[in-house]
């Protein structure tokens, strides 16, 4: 399989030498249109007998839509989407909502970066139906490869709109011609364009293994969109013409809405409001004339197009005639204030989708963003506070967005967490720069600082600047930090399993979805290999979701494992069975073990409920183990909890569990599931097939999930929360057990704690007090042992300031930094240690 960029361009030159096969030549020549070759290289179409060269501003002179704008229409940000979605309703397409920009659906990305992800990979390869076809959509997007030129150039943004024109539709049904007449009447009708402000460049896409044939449009040096039909597919034997062709359409909402308003920069006319409220606020002065000169150039500063920067400003200075520490200093205070404006949008749809800010995956790019904003409002010391500029953001897109608007709260709190970490940051970063400050701090050193410690250029430049340092920060220093990132996510390495050679064998007919209770059944042996068995149906429950495996026997004979490979469910024996190939089977699972999995497992959905009720919407699973002694949940959350929140959420879920809600199993259509359901459901990640099972615990929980569940809450039991923890940046852990498990934990707990109880001569209640004591006074005598010092006996009189309340094994085994387990060993070695070390000193 070739390389996308490979594909892109042998296929454009081949759609170059044949046109008429492959664009709406025929479209563009009724319409006036003439074909030409720019300099560099591009074919493109126009009817302006005097244009010869291409839409590209590189190639047309930058922007030039700003003075004599071609279109008399006036439309904002609101209204360019109201009027896009009125004209295509019209024209046979349906408007759909926007999907999360948090992509759970797919396995393969943490964000939506284009309209067409809402489809990839299902509807595209015709498994599932589309929402409505042909449709279009107003998709937030995600992209972090263009964070230095944001705010710089005047039209770069992370999260942006993508407004997506689309269809799948067999080869018979495709009509190229239409689809191209229609985004050329949104030109012509929506923006207002006459034909000789149009030009189309002929280009080429591909990607996913899919690539075709695209048309891009430009009018006075501004891309508007891009139509790409995917035709073809690559395949190890060669290309071959997909089945179902896909119309995929991207225009920028944001580009649209700045040419129907040609405001001083796009943010202007993406969000006026927010806008106005920062220039206020800041201070500062927008110069429309210098403005006028330099935005044409803007797109010169592409840091990503550029292999010297400071060259381009030089080249955008002389352009507009000014001196270019001069041009600096107008240009990158009001690209700061833009950046804190694009920035705190999209983090606003990215934290109400549910996505937070970490130090890995997704979430990291996110803090990058997050901390960038605040590295500017902190460098020009604005009173500018990121929750409200959230809250302006939402007020003005709440005709687009009305559910960002539900979501502020918490919103604000996540972003209150992250700008105390970013001021313990600063403090940490004086420090740091003083010991490096003698040292030459390079470009890696820099990468390593921000990466390892949070330290952004920005505050390393001030610290340094007071110490009468200079310190070199790369323009595209964020982008650097986005793509070291990216590599080390796609070189982590990932462990296979083993593959036993089952190709071509009857796929295994999985019974285990329906009735946790059905333990007895009987069987036809298809394989054996080893002691792997494959059977032609099984109720037998194989490691996944994590879900530990049944146990049981097949023909009186014990099976030790269950896995899962592919379509195949493989029974792995305790030893080499003596049934074979063919034979009629008797088989049994082990009824008290299938019961812990499902009591646990449907906990598990329980928990994430409770959980989602006293922390909030942004709560989802990031990973989850269910075996017989107890389960786990990861969830996404900005903090540790406190004993308050873990007593809270025990409550709930047992309160759910008493409420007698019916659990409801079945199989839907991914389509009907997501249109029921929405996105949400994919709480345990990536689901694969057109047909997933959904469980449904009634105005509870709804998620799809193959795991085995009890029919009704009721059978759960009781849940017991035994513990918190924050395992990484943005997720916690809680651990927990259901059913007879949690009363097996209850004795055991009870058990520990009356041990030391006894041990210590006191009773249950007062054992976190006493060891508090006893702690306390081992301490001071390892102090004194050191010190070779005689204690004080007020010293071994301490008794414990705090007054513990609630759970004695959980605050005891805290105070000794040690598992609740271990507390009764921990404790003799305490006492044992004490009047050794007594001994010693007197």
């Amino acid at each position: 399989m070739k390389p996308d960029k490979e594909v892109k361009k042998e296929f454009k030159l081949k759609a170059s030498k044949e046109p008429e096969k492959y664009y709406s030549v025929k479209v563009l020549r009724d319409e006036g249109f003439v074909r030409k070759r720019c300099d560099c290289g591009t074919y493109f179409w126009t009817s302006n007998e005097k244009q010869n060269v291409c839409g590209d501003p590189a190639c047309s002179g930058g922007f030039r839509f700003f003075e004599n704008n071609p279109t008399k229409k006036k439309l904002d940000y609101i209204e360019t989407w109201k009027e896009f979605a009125r004209l295509f309703k019209k024209w046979g397409y349906s408007p759909i909502p926007r999907y999360p920009v948090v992509a759970r659906w797919r396995d393969d990305t943490d964000f939506v970066q284009a309209s067409i992800y809402d489809f990839q990979p299902y509807v595209v390869t015709g498994e599932v139906k589309p929402p409505a076809n042909p449709l279009v959509v107003p998709q937030f997007c995600l992209r972090f490869n263009d964070i230095d030129n944001v705010g710089i150039t005047g039209a770069h943004f992370v999260g942006f709109v993508m407004i997506g024109q689309h269809a799948f539709l067999p080869k018979q049904d495709f009509d190229q011609d239409q689809f191209f007449i229609d985004i050329h009447n949104w030109l012509r009708k929506g923006i207002g364009l006459p034909n000789n402000e149009i030009t189309y460049h002929e280009d080429a896409w591909a990607g996913g293994g899919n690539f075709g044939p695209c048309m891009e449009y430009f009018s006075r040096g501004l891309e508007l969109g891009n139509q790409v039909y995917m035709l073809y597919q690559q395949t190890p034997k060669g290309n071959k013409e997909l089945k179902l062709r896909v119309l995929d359409m991207g225009m920028g909402h944001e580009r649209n809405a700045w040419f129907l308003n040609p405001k001083a920069t796009s943010y202007e006319a993406v969000f006026p409001t927010v806008c106005k409220k920062l220039k206020s606020i800041t201070g500062t002065k927008v110069d429309n004339e210098l403005i006028r000169r330099f935005l044409p150039y803007a797109s010169y500063l592409n840091i990503d197009e550029v292999d010297d920067i400071d060259k381009q400003w030089k080249l955008v200075a002389k352009k507009v005639d000014m001196d270019v520490d001069e041009l600096r200093s107008d240009i990158l205070p009001l690209a700061a204030m833009y950046s804190i404006g694009e920035h705190a949008r999209a983090l606003l749809v990215a934290l109400s989708d549910g996505a937070l800010p970490s130090n890995v995956g997704g979430g990291y790019n996110l803090r990058v963003i997050l901390r960038r904003a605040l590295s500017f409002i902190q460098k020009y010391e604005w009173d500018i506070h990121l929750p409200d500029v959230c809250r302006w953001h939402a007020d003005y897109l709440k005709p687009l967005f009305p559910e960002l608007s539900k979501n502020l709260d918490e919103v604000s709190k996540i972003l209150e967490v992250e700008i105390s970490k970013f001021e313990l940051t600063k403090q940490k970063s004086k420090q740091i720069v003083a010991n490096l400050i003698n040292t030459k701090i390079t470009e890696k050193k820099l990468l390593k600082l921000y990466d390892s410690q949070g330290i952004s250029p920005e505050l390393i430049e001030e610290e340094a600047q007071k110490l009468g340092k200079q310190v070199d920060v790369p323009d595209n220093f964020f982008a650097m930090v986005a793509d070291m990132h990216e590599k080390e996510e796609q070189t982590a390495a990932t462990e296979k399993q083993e593959e036993l050679p089952l190709s071509g064998l009857k796929e295994t007919e999985a019974l285990y979805f329906e009735d946790y209770r059905k333990v007895k059944f009987g069987a036809k042996v298809i394989k054996i290999i080893g002691n792997n068995v494959l059977l032609n149906h099984t109720y037998f429950y194989p490691t996944s979701g994590g879900q530990l495996h049944d146990l049981g026997v097949i023909s009186s004979e014990l099976v030790a494992s269950v896995f899962k490979q592919g379509p195949y469910i493989v029974h792995v024996m305790e030893k080499e069975p003596k049934f074979k190939e063919g034979d009629e089977v008797y088989a049994e699972i082990d009824f008290w073990t299938r019961q812990q999995l499902s009591q646990n497992h449907t906990a598990t959905h329980i928990v994430n409920a409770a959980a989602r009720r006293v922390l909030g919407k942004h709560i989802n699973q990031a990973g989850a183990k269910k075996t017989v002694e107890k389960a786990h949940i990861d969830l996404t959350h900005y903090r540790s909890l406190t004993p308050e929140e873990d007593d809270k959420i025990e409550k709930i879920a047992n309160k759910i569990v008493k409420e007698n809600h019916s659990v409801k199993l079945s199989f839907l259509d991914r389509d009907m599931a997501e249109r029921k359901y929405g996105l949400r459901i994919y709480q345990g990640g990536a689901v694969p097939g057109n047909q997933i099972r959904i469980v449904d615990i009634d105005k509870v929980d709804v998620e799809a999930c193959g795991g085995t569940h009890v029919k009704n809450t009721s059978e759960v039991g009781e849940i017991k929360l035994l513990k918190s923890t924050k395992i990484q940046d943005g997720i916690i852990r809680l651990t927990f057990v259901a059913g007879s498990a949690a009363k097996l934990a209850d004795k055991k707990e009870l058990d520990i704690i009356g041990e030391a109880a006894n041990i210590l001569g006191v009773k249950i209640q007062e054992v976190p007090a006493r060891t508090e004591e006893l702690f306390s006074k081992w301490k001071i005598v390892r102090k004194a042992m050191k010190k070779k010092r005689e204690l004080d006996l007020d010293e071994l009189q301490l008794v414990s300031k705090e007054i513990f309340k609630g759970d004695a094994l959980q605050k005891t085994a805290d105070i000794l930094k040690t598992q609740p387990e271990h507390i009764v060993k921990t404790i003799k070695r305490f006492l044992e240690e004490l009047e050794e070390m007594k001994k010693k000193l007197k």
